[in-house]
């Protein structure tokens, strides 16, 4: 690795990390500060198809010793990572504002998200249960194992570039698993860092392998391409559903079960009993959090029509102060840049559409500039690409209502009564988040019943998550896999049923058993003369 002054840090110039050695092969890449373009974070190469063989073959060969490695051991690596993402969390997450562009608060949350999941899953190496089961002969006894899949490709986004990574990464490991990981070329310097600190805790060389490059017609689709080849058991994905599907068609036909954590446009209901106060800070967080770039953002909220006036005129209060900026530059902000150009591009897009829709704009003006200032802005507009918060009255079937936007835009819908909510909440396609404000407790019972998402919040907003919950969607949001928690060792492993015979003969099951023999029945009602 190679470092170089730069504006906010140091340039870092580095290689994939293959077999525990730096890799450089490949055309180089920039990765440059979101919030300052004129700032370089990263230089780093693209890897080839060639290469992303080679990091599959090398974690085949790892697979053979790590897999052998007993689970309690493989707990214990996780621990000590845990301990240095915990001595170095302030640093990360400097570098995580600086490489994608969130806040300081925002980017010490995602990586104790990691340093959460670490700690988690230690203990899990020795849980890592099986069972007995009865047997139906005489001399049997069953049982049942947990057994590692093999080597896990693996491909993630760059919104949440520590946390979300490790949800797929520890239990992978800890299973027993070796893995080829893709991540965003929105943060390969922080994917490095990653990797370098898990092999500091005592993961071996070959276990986990890092490779960057781009993704479609690059090294991210030659990755999934690699299923067809026979070189990966297991596949991980996290991005958008369109790319979803098309890695789900190519590991259904290579009899592989994929992990697709997708798009969302996450319905938030606020209810005419509900705290409009709290409901409109939850909405908001909700909303503008990471400058709507999470897959679990708000995308509608859905108010009940007596309160709809109030609600609108305290929540576009609360917008018009939200202020946006550089984080290395102001703090607080609330958000800060797109991620990149081609977010920004595909946000900017959804002016024209909505519009078309007869969506009628409440707040927001585009890309801000120094020629179309937002009045709560900190930093240089200019030197990076920032979004006005946005806020659009729609209704259901508008394309708008239906698609996510992924950026700083929400919508504001009015419904009238609690079954009217929960259909607008299901008229789109997604189903990965979800939340309702209300203090009537029939009403929460019918939400959480009635709405088809993964994830359903209670008097709380739609992003957020925790180590040891089931993080995951349905229909465009996900194929029903699920993150975090002991629920992911599922994706993980497969399970293996052994029956060991000590009778010494041949025994068959339904055909040789002993099964007990009914006698005549009793007549009770004529024997007790009732």
């Amino acid at each position: 690795m190679k470092t170089s002054p730069s504006k906010y840090g140091n340039t870092l110039e580095f290689g994939h990390w293959i077999g525990g050695e730096e890799v450089m092969e490949g055309r180089m890449l920039e990765r440059r500060n979101p919030s300052d373009r004129s700032d370089v974070v990263a230089r780093f190469p693209e890897a080839s198809k060639d290469l992303l063989r080679r990091a599959a073959r090398i974690a085949r060969e790892a697979f053979e010793r790590w897999s052998r490695t007993p689970a309690p051991v493989r707990g214990v690596t996780l621990l000590n990572f845990a301990t240095a993402l915990t001595r170095e969390k302030e640093t990360i997450a400097r570098l995580l504002v600086r490489e994608v562009g969130k806040t300081l608060k925002e980017a010490r949350g995602d990586v104790q998200e990691a340093i959460d999941t670490a700690v988690f899953f230690a203990s899990e190496g020795r849980r890592l249960y099986g069972q007995t089961v009865p047997s139906e002969m005489v001399g049997k006894e069953l049982f049942t194992f947990r057994r590692p899949l093999g080597v896990v490709g693996m491909i993630t986004a760059g919104n949440f570039p520590i946390a979300v990574p490790s949800w797929k990464i520890i239990p992978a490991v800890l299973a027993g698993n070796t893995v080829v990981w893709k991540p965003s070329d929105d943060s390969p310097a922080l994917s490095l860092v990653f990797v370098r600190l898990f092999e500091e805790a005592g993961l071996p060389p070959g276990v986990l392998n890092v490779v960057f490059g781009g993704g479609g017609g690059a090294t991210g689709e030659w990755l999934v391409e690699l299923m067809d080849e026979g070189l990966f058991n297991k596949f991980a994905f996290t991005g958008s559903s369109a790319v979803g599907r098309r890695i789900g068609e190519i590991a259904g036909r290579n009899l592989i079960r994929p992990t697709l954590e997708l798009g969302g446009k996450n319905p938030l209901v606020v209810m005419r009993d509900a705290d409009i106060e709290l409901a409109v800070e939850g909405a908001w967080w909700s909303a503008f959090a990471t400058g709507g770039q999470r897959c679990t953002s708000a995308g509608n909220i859905l108010v009940d029509a007596p309160i709809y006036e109030e609600f609108k005129r305290r929540f576009l209060e609360r917008t018009e102060a939200t202020v946006v900026g550089n984080p290395l530059q102001a703090e607080p902000v609330t958000y800060g840049p797109f991620m990149n150009e081609r977010f920004y591009a595909g946000w900017a897009r959804h002016y024209e559409w909505a519009s078309q829709d007869g969506a009628k704009l409440l707040f927001g003006k585009g890309r801000i500039t120094a020629e179309n200032p937002y009045p709560h802005f900190k930093g240089d507009p200019d030197a990076g690409y920032f979004g006005w918060p946005t806020v659009w009255e729609a209704a259901p079937g508008m394309k708008i209502f239906e698609t996510e936007v992924f950026g700083p835009t929400i919508n504001l819908v009015r419904v009238n009564g609690i079954e009217e909510a929960i259909i607008a909440a299901n008229a789109h396609p997604y189903g990965l988040s979800s939340s309702i404000y209300t203090n009537h407790r029939g009403w929460a019972y019918l939400f959480k019943n009635g709405i088809k998402a993964g994830m359903t919040s209670i008097n709380n907003s739609t992003v957020g998550a925790e180590a040891h919950l089931p993080f995951g969607g349905i229909r465009a949001s996900g194929n029903g896999a699920r993150e975090s928690g002991i629920w992911v060792i599922e994706e993980y492993t497969y399970w293996q049923a052994v029956n060991e015979e000590y009778s010494g003969r041949l025994q068959l099951a339904q055909m040789d058993t002993e099964y007990a023999q009914a006698k005549e029945p009793t007549d009770w009602s004529k024997t007790l003369g009732l």
